[in-house]
C-alpha cells in the first residue's frame, strides 16, 4: 500500500503589528495569493487531501482556508493540532503517525517542517529552494507503508515539490 503526505509550510504572514502574538499573525497579501495558487496546483495534479492536520496558528489555518476552495469535493477531515505549532521534526512525525487517511496534508512552520521534509525523503528533490523550504513550499511524498505508524525517516519517495515562485502568484 502507498501512503501519501503533502507537507506544506504556511503561506507568507505579516509582521505589521509588533505587539501581536506570533501565534495570531495573519497572512499578508503575498500569502493570500500564494496559498490559493498552491491549492489550485495541488488540485490540478490530483494531490487531493483526505485528511488535513494543521498547527493552530492563525497563519496555518488561514493558509488552508485559502487553499481548500481549489478542491471541488472538499470532504477532508480537518484537525487542528496544537503540537504542530513550531514543532520539531520528531513531534511532527509523531502527529503524522496518528493520522488515519491518505493523502494527509500537514501544515506547519519552519525550521521543523523543512527539517522533517529532509528527514523523510530517501533522496532530496533537485529543486534549488528545497533546503530553504520557503513559505508555502509544498512537498508531495509517497511511502510504501500500510499505516502511518510504520513510516520512518529516509523512506519517502518524492513525487513533487513546488514553491509559490514556480507559479504566477504576483
Amino acid at each position: 500500500m502507498t501512503l501519501r503526505l503533502i507537507l506544506i509550510r504556511h503561506a507568507k504572514s505579516t509582521w505589521d503589528d509588533p505587539m501581536q502574538e506570533d501565534h495570531d499573525r495573519p497572512l499578508n497579501d503575498r500569502g493570500r495569493r500564494a496559498a490559493p495558487a498552491i491549492g489550485a496546483w495541488l488540485a490540478e495534479n490530483g494531490y487531493v487531501p483526505a485528511e488535513v492536520v494543521s498547527s493552530t496558528a492563525r497563519r496555518t489555518l488561514e493558509t488552508w482556508e485559502c487553499m481548500q476552495g481549489a478542491f471541488v469535493d472538499d470532504g477532508a477531515l480537518v484537525r487542528r493540532e496544537p503540537d504542530l505549532y513550531h514543532a520539531a521534526p520528531d513531534t511532527m512525525l509523531r502527529v503524522l503517525r496518528h493520522c488515519a487517511a491518505s493523502p494527509v496534508l500537514m501544515l506547519g512552520h519552519n525550521p521543523g517542517i523543512g527539517a522533517l521534509a529532509s528527514h523523510l525523503v530517501s533522496e532530496r528533490p533537485s529543486h534549488s529552494r528545497f533546503g530553504a523550504y520557503p513559505t508555502c513550499a509544498t512537498l508531495v511524498v509517497d511511502f510504501d507503508a500500510e499505516d502511518w505508524a510504520d513510516v520512518t525517516p529516509g523512506t519517502g519517495t518524492v513525487v513533487d515539490f513546488i514553491v509559490p515562485n514556480d507559479l504566477d502568484t504576483k
